[in-house]
This record gives C-alpha cells, structure tokens and sequence, in this order.
C-alpha cells in the first residue's frame, strides 16, 4: 500500500499545484478558456492533425509558462518581502516568457484558422 501511495503523491501534488494557480492567478482561466474555445474551432473547423499537434504544442507551452511564472513569483516572495531590483527582475522576466509564449500561440492560431476562417464566412454571405 506504501508504494501506491509513493506513486501516486507526485500527482497529486501536481494537480494541487494547477489548481492553485487556476484559483489564484487571473490570468490562468484565461489561458484555459481560450485553450477551450481554440480545441472547440478546431473542431468546428476540421483541422488536419499536424495543426491539431501544433496546437496542443502550443497551448502546452502558455499554460507551462504561466505556471512557472506562478511558481517563480511565490518563489520571489518567499525569499523575501521588500522590493529587490533583482526579485523585480525575476518577477518581469518571468512575465515576459508568458507574454512570449501567447504572442506566438496567437500568431500560430492566426496561421492555423486565418484560411478556414475566411472560407467559412464566404459560405455565410
């Protein structure tokens, strides 16, 4: 029983951990729900499997990165509470591998849906 319990704790506090940052960070739910409503258009749209993986890719990468934003800035503030230009650098740099992250994962969607999109609306008007 000790060794389930061994092999399946990583997991959990994995999944902890996600939750967390989807109850405490404002930006997570956005990430999701956009994750959300791109696997919905690529549905809707039929997208061949290679974009299906791009995609995946993709969202795995904002949601990683906003994860580790989340872990590097508890991390900041555990190490110590005044206002340190290097705890700042941590905290923006980290920020910015987000804001990397969906730039790209936007222009990536663009790529992806731009010509499915744009056929879809000839056929409503």
């Amino acid at each position: 029983m000790k060794k389930r319990r061994v092999a399946i704790h990583p997991f959990v506090a994995a999944f902890s951990g996600i939750a967390r940052a989807v109850r405490t960070e404002p930006h997570m739910p956005i990430h999701l729900m956009a994750s959300l409503l791109v696997t919905a258009a690529g549905f809707f749209f039929s997208i061949s499997k290679m974009e299906w993986l791009v995609l995946l890719i993709t969202m795995a990468l904002v949601i990683g990165a906003e994860l580790m934003n989340t872990a590097i800035e508890y991390a900041v503030d555990l190490a110590t509470e005044e206002i340190h230009p290097l705890a700042k650098a941590a905290k923006d740099i980290a920020a910015g591998a987000v804001l990397v992250t969906a730039v790209f994962a936007v222009i990536i969607g663009v790529i992806i849906f731009y010509s499915p999109v744009l056929k879809w609306m000839e056929t409503l008007f």
